[in-house]
């Protein structure tokens, strides 16, 4: 699938993918209106996402409720650089969560294809085109 960006006002920039359009901006100190999640901040959530669908699935399987359950992503910052240096994922267990489990929905997110992709990214390249 192709994805196809373009541009409105100000700094909002858009996604075509498929039927849908993901909405960006940025943040007001960074130029923007800050009415829609800054592109960065959607990589962030697909890995959060990601993560989840993997456990939700790993739960519908087994028949475990999954509406209480939580992911809570922690993100570590170098403070001199603010580079981004590490990323933690908290899977919040209801109480009852079967015991047996615990470490089996870890297995679970951890297979999340956004992490794998991070794990070992692809060439990325940059081009023009004519029209």
């Amino acid at each position: 699938m192709d994805i196809e960006v373009y541009f409105e006002e100000g700094a909002k920039v858009n996604a075509r993918l498929g039927n849908h359009v993901v909405k960006t901006d940025q943040k007001v100190h960074g130029g923007g209106e800050d009415s829609a999640p800054a592109p960065f901040d959607y990589f962030l959530a697909s890995l959060a996402t990601c993560a989840g669908i993997y456990v939700k699935v790993f739960c519908d399987k087994r028949g475990i409720a999954s509406s209480e359950i939580r992911i809570i992503q922690k993100h570590r910052n170098d403070p001199q650089t603010r580079k981004l240096t590490g990323i933690d994922l908290e899977i919040v267990l209801p109480d009852g969560f079967p015991e047996k489990y615990r470490e089996a929905v870890i297995k679970a997110a951890d297979q999340c294809a956004v992490k794998r992709l991070l794990k070992d990214p692809p060439a990325i390249e940059v081009r023009t085109v004519p029209a």
